[in-house]
């Protein structure tokens, strides 16, 4: 059940602050960079958050330091995350599954799901 609870701390924390800085980053950096710019300046932040929110939530929730427990906590936050992502675009965006799969083809796109793999490996990363 801790491990459940790391998950979903830190996903909802990092999809917290992924709302906040794709905010900034849509309206203002893209205007003035272009999205792969404003996207390449994201990212890091997002990254170096997640490292910190993550150390915080296996701390917090005593996470073993278990290989199948790290996995198990990656796996969850990962499908958290990206269901909370579809949600939104659905949602709040209107839009559709198959324009929220295009939007990852791009290149700001891949440049953003690879920051949520890297999102995914830091329970494994953080022992």
């Amino acid at each position: 059940m801790n491990t459940l609870r790391a998950a979903i701390f830190y996903a909802g924390v990092i999809f917290g602050l992924g709302f906040a800085f794709g905010t900034v980053r849509v309206l203002l950096l893209m205007p003035r960079l272009g999205p792969i710019s404003a996207t390449l300046i994201e990212v890091p932040l997002m990254l170096a958050a997640s490292w910190l929110v993550c150390g915080w939530s296996v701390r917090r929730w005593g996470l073993p330091r278990r290989f199948s427990a790290r996995v198990a906590m990656s796996a969850m936050a990962f499908a958290l995350l990206m269901g909370a992502e579809v949600l939104l675009g659905r949602y709040c965006f209107e839009r559709s599954s198959s324009a929220q799969i295009a939007a990852l083809t791009a290149p700001e796109g891949l440049i953003g799901l690879g920051a949520q793999l890297g999102f995914a490996l830091m329970p494994l990363a953080r022992r």
